[in-house]
């Protein structure tokens, strides 16, 4: 025989208070022998108990007339900022139906993207220019450098040479 532990009963304390027929006969008895288990099942038929006793107050019976005036007062009244007419006149489209459909304009604004993007590539990218040809290779131009240097290292010689005399 396996025990169960409290924290499987505990998951199962809802099926004992609505059905307990298809509940398991282990559940059962460690009901009968853990206390907090069932303590805590009481208190769940307890809590049931008040819910179903308790009773939704009736609302008043003006209370949908007043409702809906109030409602209609803040639908007509004019709104006094721009960001504020602008999310009236949004929410009115939005409720009675966009006057334009919005398929047209997203293909223009999409193509009209393309073009200047596109015109942008191509004015920013300089496709008729050829890459020129370096006539000289690697190997060249180090030797030039090398040269270059020689020379340098000539002169300072020769000044080192006269200023050494």
């Amino acid at each position: 025989m396996t025990t169960i532990h409290c924290n499987s009963v505990r998951s199962r304390l809802q099926d004992l208070l609505f059905d307990p027929a298809p509940v398991s006969a282990e559940v059962h008895s460690h009901l009968a022998g853990c206390p907090a288990c069932t303590r805590e099942l009481d208190e769940l038929r307890a809590t049931m108990g008040l819910l179903d006793s308790w009773h939704a107050p009736e609302p008043s019976p003006y209370f949908l007339t007043r409702f809906e005036a109030r409602l209609r007062e803040q639908q007509e009244a004019e709104p006094t900022s721009w960001l504020a007419r602008q999310m009236a006149r949004l929410r009115s489209s939005m409720v009675d139906g966009p006057r334009l459909s919005a398929r047209p304009l997203a293909a223009m604004a999409l193509t009209v993207m393309l073009l200047v993007g596109g015109g942008t590539y191509l004015g920013v990218t300089d496709w008729t220019h050829t890459p020129q040809q370096d006539n000289q290779t690697a190997v060249v131009g180090d030797l030039q450098t090398m040269d270059s240097n020689a020379q340098l290292l000539d002169r300072l010689e020769s000044l080192s040479d006269e200023n050494g005399n």
